[in-house]
């Protein structure tokens, strides 16, 4: 798979217009299972030698619209790993204590580990998205200075992209390797599995009429998100728009990225010191003479 054509280069990228929802290349459904199930086992093994090596920690972005498949996605393709070390948190409306703090306070205390992998089912992000369509969030914000939706000016957009690619930044420079993903559906997909969630009753409990309230702002979340993507893909943490109109094709996509991006850090098991290997010795003679 070319991967090159999800990624939105800091030089080119201009606007989500420009990538497709729907594309599959030459892939097929059942190929593309078997494909998944191969990084799943490959996964596990760099899972175990990131945990080994303790020296990195993945953090995994998901953002998209509602219905895009961020939990099937999360699901299907992190099936295999080993969840003493990987942890996935959901951010929804921020409580009290949260909008007490700045707006990276809340994820910032659930980045991961060193060795471990954290999966952001939405993130940081949300305060440049529905915060952006909906300016009203920021009322309750306590922001200096910012008292009503009149005195909400360009400039705090700007100051939030350069605060969020400055902790990213300051992140990759600790070790941490971040993937982000937009997971790109159109508006005709995203009715189809509302319906879905409606008409198929152990689906019911995943449509609220609040997600319909969301979709008549698809044109301004849509541009909300260029914007973001626009001002946050870098060099060092680029955003992967990837096509979600076929799940299957979706989760290939972000299976293949993932695995890629691990196998770039080239990790592996530590190499023991001379003393580390005299007293592995040392303690294979204390066990054989006790079993012998």
């Amino acid at each position: 798979m070319n991967l090159s054509k999800f990624l939105a280069d800091p030089a080119t990228f201009r606007s989500l217009r420009d990538f497709r929802t729907d594309s599959t290349e030459d892939s097929h459904k059942k190929e593309a299972k078997e494909r998944i199930k191969n990084y799943i086992e490959e996964m596990k093994d760099q899972q175990d030698m990131l945990y080994a090596d303790n020296s990195y920690s993945i953090l995994i972005i998901f953002q998209a619209m509602d219905g895009a498949g961020k939990d099937s996605t999360i699901k299907n393709v992190m099936s295999g790993i080993n969840p003493q070390g990987c942890q996935v948190f959901n951010f929804k409306q921020p409580s009290a204590e949260e909008l007490d703090h700045d707006f990276l306070w809340r994820t910032s205390k659930r980045l991961p580990e060193r060795g471990r992998i954290g999966i952001f089912n939405r993130s940081y992000y949300e305060e440049v998205l529905i915060a952006k369509v909906h300016p009203e969030i920021l009322l309750r914000q306590k922001l200096p200075g910012i008292n009503s939706i009149e005195e909400i000016t360009p400039s705090l957009w700007a100051d939030r992209y350069r605060s969020i690619n400055e902790f990213e930044e300051h992140m990759i420079r600790n070790g941490t390797v971040i993937i982000k993903f937009f997971l790109n559906v159109s508006k005709d997909e995203q009715a189809d599995r509302f319906l879905k969630r409606i008409n198929e009753p152990q689906k019911n409990w995943k449509f609220t009429i609040s997600d319909l309230e969301e979709r008549n702002y698809w044109d301004d979340y849509q541009e909300a998100y260029s914007a973001m993507i626009k001002a946050t893909t870098t060099e060092y943490a680029p955003w992967y728009v990837v096509p979600a109109d076929k799940k299957w094709y979706m989760r290939l996509a972000v299976a293949e990225i993932i695995l890629k991006r691990v196998k770039q850090l080239g990790l592996k098991y530590p190499v023991l010191t001379e003393k580390q290997v005299a007293e592995l010795e040392k303690g294979k003679q204390i066990l054989l003479a006790e079993v012998n």
